[in-house]
């Protein structure tokens, strides 16, 4: 609990009460509602308490109460996830990308950015700049979802290891490049459930991301025979780009009617290390 000894009455009394109601995250109205004050009163209170740093605004109207220990810090906005999820103006978003990589396990490098995929187009709060990306998707792209629980009593949306796969896979850009996405692929590859990653190449049916797997499967020698033999059915028409983000200086062209423009040496390098 905040140390709501340095707070006045009405102060201390707000945020006792929030964490006696489990609302470290909250709205203007739940404020109102537990001190009884109009709207004018109480967001003069919680501007004042945004500048002390008891608080922080997540976006307008929303606040996160800021645990006292951790001293002064303008930059805390709680858990990433959570934040993610309480910003994000649609119930179908899911956390994404970048970020389910991170939950996942399949980075070693840490959690800078929260990327959530989302139906609606939204601009970022003023008061998330930095730390908070959103990526918008077409609602026939929203599926492989898990409610997952980020801590004893939050639950949010995240895409499974599968779905994460065929996302990194589609949009590198958004997970530190194809080297990073070969290198999680690596992580995870005795807990992938190769079966549901065929049958969501199937349903995703874009030549390009089954020609990179592929490509990256056949690279760290992973026996799939069943899956590899579908992905090849993919390996047609134009060659890609296999980091869509390098520039195209060609290192070789491959069956997988991919331009390698990263190299499979790098590729192995990455889990030798």
């Amino acid at each position: 609990m905040a140390n709501t000894k340095t707070l006045g009455h009405v102060s201390s009394r707000l945020i006792s009460t929030l964490y006696e109601e489990n609302k470290a995250i909250f709205k203007i109205s739940d404020a109102q509602r537990i001190l009884g004050k109009g709207y004018n009163e109480t967001t003069d209170l919680l501007s004042e308490l945004v500048k002390r740093e008891v608080i922080t605004r997540l976006k307008a109207g929303k606040f996160l109460i800021i645990p006292q220990q951790l001293g002064k810090t303008e930059q805390y906005i709680g858990n990433w996830f959570v934040a993610g999820r309480e910003v994000v103006n649609s119930e179908k978003y899911y956390i994404a990308f970048y970020s389910a990589m991170h939950y996942w396990g399949m980075l070693t490098q840490p959690l800078l950015k929260i990327f959530v995929a989302t139906p609606k187009r939204q601009i970022v709060p003023y008061e998330m700049r930095g730390k908070l990306v959103f990526v918008f998707v077409s609602k026939k792209s929203i599926w492989g979802i898990k409610d997952e629980w980020i801590t004893s009593n939050e639950r949010v949306r995240i895409s499974d290891i599968e779905k994460t796969i065929i996302d990194a896979l589609t949009h590198p850009e958004y997970c530190g490049g194809i080297t990073e996405v070969a290198k999680g692929i690596w992580f995870l590859k005795e807990k992938i459930e190769y079966k549901k990653l065929q049958n969501y190449i199937r349903k995703h049916n874009k030549n390009v991301v089954a020609k990179r797997l592929g490509y990256i499967l056949e690279i760290f020698d992973i026996k799939q025979p069943e899956l590899l033999n579908h992905l090849r059915e993919y390996a047609k028409d134009r060659y890609d780009k296999f980091d869509p983000n390098l520039s195209e200086n060609r290192i070789n062209k491959n069956k997988w009617r991919l331009i390698d423009n990263v190299g499979r040496e790098q590729i192995l390098n990455l889990v030798k290390r």
